[in-house]
């Protein structure tokens, strides 16, 4: 059977002027059956648009804190650097591959912050100085041990993929969903009401998780994630 080809979004380090990315991304895709592919971080129509309209699917990576002049606010001294052409590359590949084509779209930890945002939304800039919340969202090394527990939402399509209520999650974010945008439904969520999980219900599969499965790749529940991605892109 021809696997799946899926673009992946890069990471960018301003430092050392270069794109990167995690192995887990990769290795999460290949094992569940998919042909990754490392996109070039370029706002190029041209090179954008053949790349909505060739690949099967996208995985939308974590990274860089998303500029708030998307959802209509002033960047505060807690919100990181931003990378402007990463904030336009990927609204060019979900508007035009992900919504109008209805093509398959994962998001990780930024990926799930950047639909919201996409699509309406909002976000907390700095969730420890906004929220100030007694979980644990921003923990550091190691990224593969949990953090704190989410609580799936019964009925939801992640609930019918793990069969859980609750599951532990790692966490590395200080950023997060504050006002959910309309055409997202929300799958899971922290003991403090923060967001963890969401899709779209009007489109093939469009699915994004605040946590790390890449860093988790041995936890039967980041398998199934990464299957169902890939599952739907076939």
């Amino acid at each position: 059977m021809e696997r799946p080809i899926i673009g992946v979004i890069p990471l960018w380090d301003e430092k050392k002027d270069s794109i990167w990315m995690l192995p887990g991304y990769m290795q999460g895709l290949e094992d569940a059956g998919a042909v990754p592919v490392i996109l070039p971080l370029t706002v190029s129509e041209n090179v954008l648009k053949q790349t909505a309209d060739k690949f099967d699917g996208f995985l939308f990576t974590g990274g860089h804190d998303i500029h708030p002049k998307l959802y209509g606010q002033e960047r505060t001294v807690h919100c990181e650097e931003p990378c402007d052409e990463r904030d336009r590359m990927e609204a060019y590949i979900f508007h035009e591959a992900v919504l109008k084509q209805n093509k398959p779209a994962l998001g990780i930890c930024r990926g799930i912050q950047l639909f919201n945002v996409l699509l309406g939304g909002t976000l907390y800039q700095d969730i420890p100085s906004e929220l100030r919340s007694a979980v644990t969202h921003v923990k550091g090394p190691p990224y593969d041990v949990p953090a704190h527990t989410v609580r799936i939402l019964p009925r939801s399509p992640l609930y019918e993929l793990l069969r859980k209520e609750h599951i532990e999650v790692n966490s590395y974010h200080h950023q997060g969903i504050n006002s959910i945008a309309e055409g997202l439904e929300v799958m899971a969520k922290t003991d403090d009401g923060l967001v963890e999980a969401v899709y779209m219900p009007d489109r093939h599969y469009v699915w994004a998780v605040q946590w790390h499965p890449e860093f988790w790749l041995k936890d039967e529940y980041s398998k199934k994630l990464f299957a169902s991605f890939v599952e739907n892109a076939l």
